[in-house]
């Protein structure tokens, strides 16, 4: 791929280029500045550098904020305060702690739970000590990827929160709640950082086309493109801007080279022109560079359990529509089906019930299935099981029953097992008067004895209820009269 698009913002000075460009890629007229080829990404480089460039977040950046203060532009009397950053990728964690790390006169220091130790964490608190007492420097540490650390690793951060060698701010993708010690926590303040909304993400790409530090102008972005992009990046600035760096670089392969141009550094004018037509990223270019949507989901973190959340209450609401759309999303993201088929039983039984007695059996059935075929076309019986038991007529009957008779045995309420109820086939249960005027079932002429099941606390208990949706509309009606004849009335 030719053109600045892909060469360094900052041009060296041409008097040291080193030994030997000129004979290996020609040599340039006087008093032009040679690029570099070497670039960091688009992202990277449209990284903004202070707080009024951030897009998005603004519920963090108001007046006398954490991230205020942290950033020097706010000389209240608060001091900067230790703080953990909590949001989806793509959504300003780092650049908030560079644009931290720019905007202070204090020492900033950045380390990678990935790569990390106690060691480097230790060493770190030590030069911030004496960097506090002998130079009267705050240290700012960003620790990325805080939940990776372990126990022992974040334990080792606490000294130097607790007594403000440091001021902490940490990033992380997952619950704090869960991958943060409750120590870390109390000592530093939540920040939760919101996904992007699409007109967040849009004004990110329309800089970056013509941002110096970006595209600089050298292509642009058709609307349907535009589009596009912003409908398959998930909310994600980063995944954004890559995106578009690649369109931008299919789009700038397909541009023609007039005959006889020559080599590009020949061809181009003292301002970097070359007299050619600005490209235009097409769709095309965007759907070359990115086919599929970013799918937000982290198997063992809150987008896990918010997504079955969703699911499983979709299913419970009768929205079908919904429930589909959350089973794609699993599906996209590499969920376990099994996981899938297991939660489809649960809402069989917890949600529909006696209302419709054969989802259970669809669930079961979808389950094997996904076992026997596997992926990718195990998503058909699991969608076949979703469609069925959204559709069903719901009853949490049975459940709310269960979850009762579970209560009152915890409370107490288990007294004794009626005599004519216990086992008499063991030698001497009869002179115990077990078994005792039982009367069998069968021998009745309904099939249903009049006599006492439960003990005594609980005769009368009622904990199934049946509604009156589906078939439990028939088992209420034959419930009160089978209730009637065992019990007497």
């Amino acid at each position: 791929m030719t053109g600045s698009l892909f060469d360094d913002l900052d041009a060296p000075d041409p008097g040291s280029r080193a030994p030997g460009d000129e004979e290996d890629r020609g040599a340039l007229p006087a008093g032009r500045a040679r690029r570099s080829r070497s670039r960091a990404p688009l992202a990277v480089r449209m990284r903004p550098r202070r707080l009024d460039e951030i897009v998005g977040q603004q519920h963090l950046l108001k007046p006398g904020s954490p991230l205020q203060v942290l950033a020097g532009e706010d000389r209240g009397p608060a001091g900067p305060s230790s703080i953990i950053l909590w949001g989806p990728p793509g959504t300003g964690k780092t650049t908030l702690a560079h644009v931290i790390a720019r905007g202070v006169s204090r020492k900033f220091v950045e380390l990678s739970a990935i790569t990390a130790g106690v060691k480097d964490v230790r060493r770190v608190m030590d030069e911030a000590l004496t960097d506090r007492d002998l130079h009267g420097r705050t240290t700012v540490l960003f620790l990325d990827e805080i939940h990776r650390f372990t126990k022992a690793q974040q334990d080792a951060l606490l000294p130097g929160v607790e007594n403000q060698w440091v001021v902490l701010v940490a990033a992380t993708t997952e619950n704090p709640s869960f991958s943060v010690i409750s120590p870390l926590l109390s000592r530093s303040l939540l920040l939760t950082l919101q996904p992007l909304e699409r007109a967040d993400i849009g004004a990110l790409l329309d800089r970056a086309v013509v941002d110096p530090r970006g595209l600089n102008g050298e292509v642009a972005l058709s609307p349907e493109a535009r589009e596009h992009l912003l409908d398959l990046c998930g909310g994600d600035a980063r995944k954004a801007l890559t995106s578009l760096e690649a369109a931008a670089g299919v789009a700038f392969s397909e541009q023609p080279v007039p005959h006889g141009e020559g080599h590009q550094d020949d061809a181009e004018d003292d301002d970097g022109a070359f007299g050619r037509p600005v490209p235009v990223i097409t769709r095309e270019h965007a759907e070359e560079a990115l086919d599929r949507a970013a799918v937000r989901y982290d198997k063992n973190g809150d987008q896990h359990y918010d997504v079955v959340s969703a699911f499983i209450k979709s299913i419970r609401g009768s929205d079908v529509d919904a429930a589909m759309h959350y089973l794609a999303r699993m599906i996209e993201a590499g969920e376990d089906p099994r996981f899938i088929a297991r939660r489809l039983i649960i809402s069989a039984s917890e949600d529909i019930g006696t209302a419709d007695p054969t989802a259970l059996q669809t669930a079961v059935a979808a389950a094997d299935a996904v076992q026997l075929i596997g992926m990718p076309e195990g998503r058909i019986p699991l969608a076949q099981a979703v469609a069925h038991l959204a559709t069903a007529p719901k009853s949490n009957a049975a459940y709310t029953a269960i979850n009762e008779a579970i209560a009152d045995v915890r409370a107490g309420r288990a007294g004794p097992v009626p005599l004519h109820l216990r086992d008499a086939h063991y030698p001497g249960a009869g002179q115990l008067g077990h078994g005792r005027g039982y009367v069998y079932s069968h021998d009745e002429p309904n099939g249903v004895a009049a006599q006492q099941y439960p003990p005594d606390e609980l005769v009368g208990t009622d904990y199934y209820r049946p509604t009156a949706h589906g078939r439990e509309r028939e088992i209420a009606h034959r419930l009160e009269i089978l209730r009637g004849i065992v019990r007497g009335r």
